[in-house]
């Protein structure tokens, strides 16, 4: 890549970002020199101005599309000069494209490509006569096609010749840039996808997709649950959808595409004896040439676009999942309910060795409730538990009584019990690496274990999980899986670097994590542990094998040894500024031990007298607040959620209970919270603030504990409806979604999966229902919103 091509990638990113260049370049850099986001934004403050970790995920995200889109320009344009046709005026527009997109436009009419039937035409001497009729439509068609007729090159007659003229011209109007581009955009803004049901399919899978059998919404208003929903119907053969303008026209009436052609190159009608042959060319262009290519590209681009907000939402429920609240270092029982299998019981101490297993059966068929209390009480005994983590699958409303009955017949243990999500922890359980961490472990045992440890540190304990598996994300496996992938993993990354690692304790699976470390490093490291023993200090982990000065820069800010020879080694102070901590020390004549934590001495501070010409002031004052604190964890406060004892099924929920419940999940229509019925309640989007909501994920995140309120109850569908609106009322005009809920302020419903509802961006008949006619109310876009579960 060429300086100038760097400079403006640099100018294009720092525009979108409303920085200075300086600071997108010193950043571009660093990504070069091989440092990772984490590092930059921690430790680089002063070389980019501050630029935060979210702008610099965004301009690492730009600057490889930015620079793909220069090497495939420089192809371009290559191909093109060889071809001997580049232009002046082409090769200025090809340096101003600003997209791939664009960029392949221009390239289309010089693409080298298959024998097309207009090539066919040019061969056979047909241009000329394309160009008379488009050059000057008061030329007569038919008495001008005959001077082009020619059996021996293939043109039979006056009809054949101006066949091929069309063809050529069509070719050429569907391979201009500016045609293509004007109506994409038109179509997209405009355009309608409509679906319908597969003959013979109306039946499959219970009818999952039929809120999609007579659907259509405008394309760029669709959400991205419903098009996505809508894609895996037509992938399953379930649903046919199309692209249009949404009227009927009949067969002679031009559609407002071939007239956007028409404009777009100059025809006009005006009673001139070409002028109808023009315009059947330019219907044939759009129904023959463009038409199914745009329809292709712009359903596509509603799938990428569908696509990637899914992405984001997944790595928003995973960040919140990652950074919930740790226990902290408290010995734990992990319970992995289960019925017939029994329950499977690990317990571990402070650290997380595993102590103890085994398996009681209190339920169903054995029904051992009593012997799996005592059996509990001495585990608990032995190992000086304090907590007991309970898995929420399959039984464990009846195991959070067996733990309620176990803590009121031994108050003397001083047990406590929370439900946690215990998604991913057969993922864990079967996995290479549960493998290694507990070789002697029977497969079905090491859920309990995780369960276990995932109360004391989440974030340690999920990241053994490919983020995939624990289950914050819909439509999962519908997406790119590598953009998913690579987006999941930057979230991990962020939140490992954001908490830190206790390199004393961490996993292999978490140090892998860390900026700068990949999984051998982190492997060499547990090793190097094992084999000598704690490290005493950060510049020890030098003697790692293949542990070189570069990763130790991008590693060591990151890593905390918390009871080793120097204090400062368990703060995020990077090693490398520790000349700076001397000169505090020396100013106020203190030791480190003294000043750690002594909020007065080091607000009483002034940053800029600690600044030279290598730490500026932003790091100088995150080192002082780094002092305050030292090794401050960002999460919050461990607090747990208190289900109703007398709500254990759906069938015990009653409009108007008030629960406490945990979001496990947040989608774009609101947000699915466990109420301990082994069935999630949704909280729809317009029911979850008396203010308008436009994303949930402003009002709640994953993990985070809500009261709720029952507003409809479906026990046979199992559908729980629920408010946060404690002040509705059930049964109340607009239900459980609330007022207008299938009315969105923006004009769009986000609770509602398929059916087309009234409001600007949805067609239906007349306004209404497609199905019955009937107006929508709150309840239906509550029932629609779980309709949404159907295509998941």
């Amino acid at each position: 890549m060429t300086d100038t091509f760097d400079n403006k990638i640099v100018s294009q990113i720092a525009a979108e970002l409303a920085v200075a260049p300086r600071q997108v370049a010193a950043a571009v850099q660093l990504l070069d020199d091989g440092a990772t986001v984490p590092f930059i934004a921690r430790y680089r403050k002063e070389v980019t101005g501050n630029l935060d970790d979210v702008q610099l995920r965004h301009l690492d995200e730009r600057l490889v599309y930015l620079r793909e889109l220069e090497e495939r320009r420089s192809a371009v344009r290559q191909s093109i000069d060889e071809q001997g046709k580049l232009t002046g005026e082409l090769a200025a527009a090809i340096d101003a494209a600003a997209s791939k997109q664009t960029l392949e436009d221009l390239y289309l009419p010089y693409r080298p490509k298959r024998r097309s039937r207009a090539q066919i035409a040019r061969e056979a001497g047909l241009e000329p006569l394309a160009d008379a009729l488009l050059g000057d439509p008061r030329n007569d068609p038919a008495g001008l096609a005959l001077q082009y007729v020619d059996a021996a090159r293939g043109v039979a007659d006056g009809r054949a010749a101006l066949d091929g003229a069309r063809d050529i011209l069509a070719e050429r109007f569907a391979e201009t840039a500016e045609v293509l581009a004007a109506l994409r955009e038109d179509l997209w803004r405009r355009g309608v996808v409509r679906s319908t049901v597969v003959e013979g399919r109306e039946r499959d899978e219970d009818e999952k997709f039929r809120d999609y059998y007579d659907y259509e919404e405008r394309i760029a208003s669709i959400p991205s649950h419903r098009a996505l929903a809508l894609f895996r119907g037509r992938n399953l053969g379930i649903l046919a959808a199309k692209l249009g303008l949404g009227e009927a026209l009949d067969a002679q009436t031009p559609h407002p595409m071939e007239l956007a052609i028409a404009e777009r190159v100059g025809i006009v009608q005006d009673g001139r004896p070409a002028d109808k042959w023009l315009g059947d060319v330019c219907r044939w262009c759009w129904r023959v040439k463009l038409q199914p290519a745009l329809e292709n590209e712009l359903l596509q681009r509603l799938r990428d676009t569908a696509e990637s907000d899914a992405i984001q939402v997944f790595a928003r429920n995973l960040k919140d999942l990652l950074l919930a609240a740790p226990a902290g270092p408290k010995a734990v029982i992990g319970l992995d309910p289960g019925l017939r299998t029994g329950v499977k019981v690990a317990a571990v101490d402070r650290t997380g060795k595993l102590l103890a297993t085994d398996t009681i059966y209190p339920h169903e068929p054995r029904r051992d409730w009593d012997g799996a209390i005592a059996r509990l009480a001495r585990l608990a005994a032995q190992t000086g538990a304090e907590l007991i983590s309970i898995g929420n699958g399959t039984a464990s409303r009846e195991t959070d009584r067996l733990a309620a009955e176990l803590m009121r017949l031994h108050p003397q243990l001083g047990l406590k019990k929370i439900v946690v999500s215990e998604a991913g922890a057969s993922v864990y359980s079967a996995s290479e690496f549960a493998s290694r961490e507990l070789p002697e472990l029977d497969v079905s045992l090491r859920g309990a274990v995780s369960i276990a440890r995932r109360l004391q540190d989440p974030l340690a304990e999920l990241v053994k999980i490919d983020p995939k598996a624990i289950g914050v994300g819909q439509y999962q496996h519908d997406v790119n899986q590598r953009e998913l992938a690579r987006a999941l993993d930057a979230t991990v990354e962020d939140c490992v670097n954001a908490v830190g690692v206790d390199v004393n304790t961490a996993s292999a699976a978490l140090l892998a994590r860390v900026s700068g470390l990949n999984t051998t490093l982190a492997r060499n490291i547990v090793d190097y542990r094992d084999a000598n023993g704690a490290f005493r200090t950060r510049t020890a982990l030098r003697k790692v094998p293949r542990l070189g000065d570069k990763t130790f820069e991008q590693a060591a800010g990151f890593l905390r040894i918390n009871q080793g020879d120097d204090p400062l080694d368990r703060s995020a102070v990077h090693p490398e500024a520790y000349p700076v901590v001397q000169k505090i020390l020396a100013a106020v004549g203190r030791t480190v031990d003294q000043l750690l934590g002594d909020r007065a001495q080091l607000t009483r501070l002034s940053p800029q007298a600690f600044v030279d010409e290598r730490f500026g002031l932003p790091t100088v004052r995150d080192i002082l607040v780094e002092l305050e604190k030292p090794g401050r964890d960002p999460r919050p406060e461990f607090k747990t959620a208190v289900f109703d004892e007398a709500v254990t099924t759906v069938a015990d929920l009653e409009p108007g209970m008030v629960l406490e419940g945990v979001v496990s999940n947040v989608a774009a229509f609101g947000a699915f919270v466990d109420i301990g019925v082994h069935q999630d309640g949704l909280v729809h989007v317009s029911a979850m603030s008396t203010r308008f909501v436009r994303d949930p994920h402003e009002v709640v995140k994953a993990g985070q504990i809500v009261r709720v309120k029952v507003m409809e109850v479906d026990v046979k569908r199992q559908r729980i409806g629920l408010t946060m609106r404690l002040d509705d009322e059930p049964g109340a005009a607009g239900g459980a979604a609330g007022p207008g809920a299938e009315r969105r302020r923006d004009g769009q419903d986000r609770g509602q999966p398929g059916a087309q509802r009234s409001g600007q961006g949805a067609r239906g008949r007349s306004g209404r229902d497609g199905r019955d006619g009937r107006e929508s109310t709150g309840e239906s876009a509550m029932a629609a919103a779980f309709a949404k579960l159907r295509g998941k």
